[in-house]
């Protein structure tokens, strides 16, 4: 409990990091992600002996690795992008959003069924996406994203039998070329913030690969000890602290639409909580 706790916590506190690291851009802040999360975890691999694990990967292993890595770079890089422009509620809406995401992409790739709350949970979120494209102008691109990436990511989670940690080694491993050759790019055009702002600025630029994988070790260790209906509780405590950032420290604006459409959303999320608590019950009951 206490370091499944303690990854949400440090996820629902990324809004006050990221500014930080300001003037990166987005895409400079991402690519340190991956550089300083891949020698972090991969160094944790090597003292702990895990990297064996990698270097018994197959071919179709890797591959299935670089497309995790795909999904998990759009979504830290939507994250930075949403938290440094000023969009945190938009950023907690996508993770209000996520595990309606995830049972709904269930259905359709894993033909898995839903019982009546949990379908009606999905078709009360829907009905609040259709409200904010509708009633604010525009479709929530940003929460969308979010939840969408992170529902894909664990969607092919599922296809492949890698311990936690090895994964997140191997994703930003298989990004790592990538970010690397990004930041040689912007080096040699000039537009590298690495060195330019000073010892603070580059300590917090690697620091980011530390803020990015203290949480999701924590959760790796934490999760496997948990029922899953105990973590699909407590993953709300992100977006939440999320939400707050955004109303009381950004002071970001809420239009009654948009407070409207974040309603629709609890109300999905409340019925999906309710059926979670429900169906630890009865699994209690049947054990007992």
């Amino acid at each position: 409990m206490i370091y499944t706790i303690a990854a949400y916590l440090m996820w629902g506190f990324f809004p006050a990091f990221f500014p930080l690291l300001l003037p990166a851009s987005p895409l400079e802040i991402l690519a340190h992600r991956i550089v300083w999360t891949a020698m972090l975890v991969t160094g944790f691999l090597f003292f702990t002996g895990g990297w064996r694990e990698l270097r018994a990967f197959s071919a179709r292993t890797w591959g299935w690795m670089l497309a995790c890595g795909v999904a998990i770079t759009v979504n830290w890089g939507t994250y930075v992008i949403a938290i440094n422009s000023g969009h945190v509620a938009d950023a907690a809406l996508g993770y209000f959003i996520n595990p309606l995401v995830s049972v709904a992409l269930g259905i359709i790739f894993l033909k898995e069924t839903l019982n009546k709350a949990q379908a009606a949970s999905v078709g009360v979120a829907f009905i609040a996406v259709i409200w904010l494209t509708f009633m604010t102008g525009q479709a929530p691109y940003i929460s969308l994203a979010l939840a969408f990436s992170f529902g894909i990511y664990g969607l092919m989670k599922k296809r492949i039998h890698v311990s936690s940690t090895g994964s997140v080694a191997a994703e930003t491993i298989a990004m790592l070329p990538v970010a690397i050759g990004y930041l040689v790019w912007l080096t040699f055009q000039g537009q590298s913030t690495f060195v330019s702002e000073g010892p603070s600025h580059i300590a917090l630029l690697i620091a980011s690969g530390l803020i990015t994988a203290l949480p999701l070790l924590c959760f790796a260790k934490g999760a496997k000890q948990l029922p899953l209906a105990t973590v699909g509780m407590l993953q709300y405590m992100t977006p939440i602290m999320q939400m707050l950032w955004a109303l009381f420290v950004n002071h970001e604006h809420m239009s009654t639409a948009r407070w409207i459409g974040f309603g629709i959303i609890w109300v999905a999320v409340i019925i999906y909580l309710a059926d979670l608590v429900r169906a630890r019950r009865a699994s209690r009951r049947l054990a007992r």
